[in-house]
């Protein structure tokens, strides 16, 4: 009798014949398996050096910053604080998928566990709506330390900068809470292949055999809901900051002022364009590419990590001093 593919049956790969069921139901696969970056295994060796630069960049840099932070008090203001609670999130968002995505390019450690997966992807949407709440708050921290510095300290004291913080991290455990939970309610019947490098919603989503439009309306409302509400404060902020640099006195402070707010801006852009591409890919892009588009969900993942510390942190005068402090005084 001829044989049909390889088919999950209760948590185990079993050969099942044509005379079987067509859908075999079980809610709990023992495990997944993921492929890394399909069509580009040839390469998985090459494209884990830059990625492992990346990861080792953002692993270095963010604990630099909580460092420096941590023994420095003049840095002890809402700034500061905010930039370390980014710090923390970009290493659990890089760390929650870097290492397993290592392991499947240089030891083709390819399955991983159904309640490891369910924890992969509930922290990399927890941590990512973290990350878009960090920087609302440092947006509106630069709009009020421009626009009102007089009031900075009145206005952002430490009893409300934990609110604030307290807040974003609330929203983003709360708004990540309904996916491990969806996705473990469906039936999959397909396949247990994730043709992606971690357990991306849509991906583990798509593998069900049943209608899995709750998930996929509720992943693009969390994406809508956060994106345009973070996106509208941080675009207000750097609006009325942008007009206060306008009306500085020289051109110096203006361009000095600008260069700042401007590498800050670019920072975002990095964080949400990818995100928001990556997002619209795994729904609507079905003539695109896939190894295309987990380049891009891992470019969302790890570029933001990498350069957050860089741009947050070694463009920072008071970091960069802290930081020639302490190499100098190694070196005496």
């Amino acid at each position: 009798m001829q044989e049909t593919p390889f088919c999950l049956r209760v948590g185990h790969l079993l050969p099942y014949s044509m005379s079987d069921s067509n859908t075999t139901h079980f809610t709990n696969p023992s495990t997944f398996i993921l492929l890394g970056i399909p069509g580009l295994e040839e390469a998985h060796v090459w494209l884990s050096i830059p990625f492992c630069t990346m990861y080792a960049i953002a692993v270095f840099g963010n604990f630099t910053i909580l460092f420096i932070v941590k023994t420095e008090l003049s840095l002890h203001v809402p700034m500061y604080y905010f930039l370390c609670m980014l710090a923390v999130t970009d290493l659990v968002l890089s760390t929650s998928t870097l290492p397993k995505m290592l392991s499947i390019f240089w030891f083709n450690s390819r399955e991983i566990d159904f309640s490891a997966c369910l924890t992969q992807l509930y922290l990399i949407h927890c941590f990512s709506g973290m990350e878009s709440g960090i920087f609302v708050a440092m947006a509106v921290d630069r709009y009020v330390a421009i626009c009102h510095p007089l009031r900075h300290s009145t206005i952002l004291t430490n009893p409300m900068v934990a609110k604030i913080g307290l807040a974003v991290v609330l929203r983003g455990v709360m708004l990540a809470l309904p996916y491990p939970f969806l996705v473990r309610q469906w039936s999959y019947c397909k396949t247990n292949i994730i043709p992606h490098t971690h357990c991306e919603h849509m991906a583990v989503v798509k593998l069900a055999c049943t209608d899995t439009r709750v998930s996929s309306y509720y992943g693009l409302f969390v994406l809508l809901c956060v994106l345009c509400v973070d996106v509208f404060f941080i675009a207000v902020s750097y609006t009325q900051i942008l007009r206060a640099i306008f009306s500085l006195p020289t051109k110096d402070a203006r361009l000095k002022t600008f260069g700042t707010c401007f590498s800050h801006l670019c920072v975002i852009l990095a964080f949400y364009l990818p995100g928001l591409f990556s997002s619209l890919m795994s729904r609507f892009g079905q003539n695109v590419a896939v190894h295309f588009h987990v380049l891009i969900a891992n470019v969302y993942l790890l570029v933001s990590p990498m350069i957050n510390p860089i741009i947050y942190g070694v463009r920072t005068k008071q970091i960069q001093d802290r930081l020639l402090h302490l190499f100098t005084h190694k070196g005496t």
